[in-house]
């Protein structure tokens, strides 16, 4: 007869579940070859981790997480300054496109006719054709009429960094098309990541998680599920219980949905949220401490006072004694105090004077706490959310005290890196698409400028659409050192031009030379000669010269 082991849902276990069972004990009991794995320590032996999949350990805690953080981010002054902080530097004022078409991969798969020039003219129509359509005065390039395209990228990034996704339909509206309205009908429109769910709240599917479907091998979106409205929006309940399925691209591969967001797992379809989910609990602590710290110094500026008189214990008895009716409970010395201070009533101005009594003093009642330790702690926190959302303690906190050029400049350049990579993913992930779906309307409409054998735009989208986006600049520690650091980088060669403009001042390196061409030009037709050169181990030269005259050994025009 053969003994059975059952679970405590009385299912029997196999003998090969009770071996694996007994491995894992001796894998995590004492003597394990990794401390991590250990699971009798007093350190590790309460430390028991779930080894869930992507989406079952995101797709739970989004909600709430999400709506922890936008609290924060609302009423936290370290968490809002970081996100506008962060905002600024990445997107900024101006968030533009530079065209850069791929005209040798153009010219190896399709011939002549695709080279430099052709690929400057071409960047230049649709660079032209992007600002106007979605910088647009009118906003026609937006679906709500409310934004241009920086600051519909400005929103974006923020979604991206308090919720951690962006996300949004690339519409088509031809009705908008016309005289004085719009000239193309591609528009961009952002909706909230909440409204992406699955249809009716259903649990999470094969093909469906968290509202993206995917493909039948469970691998690539193929579509989103949106509410047609907020499930918040109680004047529009009809609408916020029902879902519109958008797909994520045309047949002809026309992009029609965008989703950009940071994977942290291969396999995941949606974030558990933005950049402060790992420091959300300190940052709550942090909070609470400081406005702890905020009503301890509030208590501290309100102070007793009283009046110490040599009473005997008889007349304090009497004192406190109720009054016989004729005040007899109340000791002369008493009413000659009385007496006193109602005939000495000594001001200055407003202000009363204090005159004591023979025989008084004056004692105050203080509030102290120990709250020599609270910079410190602060700064701790700071630097651990600074550290956490890819910042500088220095920008997170507003607090340069004490550094100096060097630690600047090197804080700085850690928290470039991440901002870069953030930028650079979001231009490829959330605004690289509108660019693909208006540059398909541009070429269809003959608005730029191709050769005579060019391919349809569906067959070569990844050579046409190739493009970067360009940003604030990283900006400057010590104007003097570093643009002489660019000018030494650019003259030996490990630079460009075109890199340095746009790291360093957000510029781009043709509407610079533009610039100074058309500056020279006007200096020129008031006598002037301004001429700018950048050569080998010399200082940029900038020369003025007035009726023709050599100046500086630069010659004029006559020359």
């Amino acid at each position: 007869m053969t003994a059975t082991i059952i679970d405590q849902f009385g299912q029997p276990i196999s003998r090969g579940e009770i071996q694996r069972s007994r491995m894992k004990g001796l894998i995590g009991g004492p003597g394990a070859p990794y401390d991590a794995a250990d699971r009798s320590s007093a350190e590790m032996a309460g430390w028991n981790a779930v080894l869930g999949s992507p989406d079952t350990e995101t797709q739970p805690s989004r909600d709430l997480t999400v709506a922890r953080i936008r609290d924060m981010v609302r009423n936290d002054g370290w968490a809002a300054g970081t996100v506008t902080r962060t905002l600024d530097a990445a997107i900024g004022a101006d968030f533009r496109l530079s065209a850069k078409p791929n005209y040798r991969a153009l010219a190896r798969r399709f011939g002549k006719g695709f080279d430099a020039v052709w690929a400057k003219e071409f960047a230049d129509a649709a660079e032209a054709a992007f600002a106007a359509h979605f910088e647009d005065p009118a906003c026609y390039g937006d679906a709500e009429r409310k934004h241009g395209f920086s600051q519909k990228a400005r929103l974006a990034f923020r979604h991206y960094l308090v919720e951690g996704e962006a996300m949004g339909p690339i519409g088509w509206m031809p009705e908008r098309v016309g005289y004085g309205c719009a000239r193309y009908a591609t528009v961009m429109h952002l909706v909230d990541p909440d409204r992406l769910s699955n249809p009716q709240n259903a649990m999470d599917t094969l093909r469906l998680r968290g509202g993206v479907e995917l493909d039948e091998a469970a691998l690539a979106p193929v579509a989103y599920h949106m509410r047609q409205a907020h499930e918040a929006d109680w004047w529009a309940a009809g609408r916020a219980v029902t879902w519109q399925r958008m797909p994520r691209e045309t047949y002809w591969g026309r992009p029609a949905f965008v989703h950009h967001y940071d994977a942290d797992r291969a396999g995941d379809h949606r974030p558990v949220g933005g950049i402060f989910t790992p420091v959300l609990a300190r940052m709550r602590m942090l909070a609470q401490y400081d406005r702890l710290e905020v009503q301890a110094a509030v208590i501290n500026a309100i102070f007793g006072a009283y009046i110490e008189s040599p009473f005997d214990a008889d007349d304090v008895q009497k004192a406190l004694a109720e009054d016989d009716g004729e005040g007899e409970s109340i000791s002369a010395y008493q009413r000659m105090r009385s007496e006193f201070h109602a005939d000495n009533r000594l001001s200055a101005g407003s202000v009363r004077l204090a005159k004591l009594f023979p025989g008084e003093k004056v004692s105050t009642i203080t509030s102290s706490r120990p709250a020599g330790a609270f910079d410190m702690f602060e700064a701790a926190m700071l630097r651990n959310l600074a550290t956490a959302t890819g910042s500088s303690f220095e920008t997170v906190s507003a607090n340069f005290r004490g550094s100096t050029y060097s630690s600047a400049r090197q804080a700085l350049l850690e928290a470039w890196r991440t901002l870069i990579r953030r930028r650079t993913d979001f231009g490829r992930g959330w605004a690289s698409p509108h660019y693909v779906a208006l540059l398909e309307e541009l070429i269809d409409a003959g608005d730029v400028p191709l050769p005579a054998a060019a391919p349809d735009f569906a067959e070569a989208r990844a050579e046409y659409a190739r493009c970067r986006w360009i940003g604030p600049g990283r900006g400057w520690v010590d104007p003097t050192k570093e643009p002489e650091g660019s000018r030494l980088k650019i003259s030996s060669g490990l630079s460009t031009l075109e890199k340095e403009a746009a790291e360093n001042d957000g510029l781009d390196w043709e509407e610079v030379l533009d610039q100074l061409q058309l500056e020279q030009h006007g200096a020129r037709n008031r006598g002037l000669n301004l001429t700018f050169t950048v050569t080998g181990g010399q200082q940029p030269d900038v020369v003025a010269s007035s009726g023709g005259a050599r100046v500086s050994g630069i010659p004029s025009d006559q020359d």
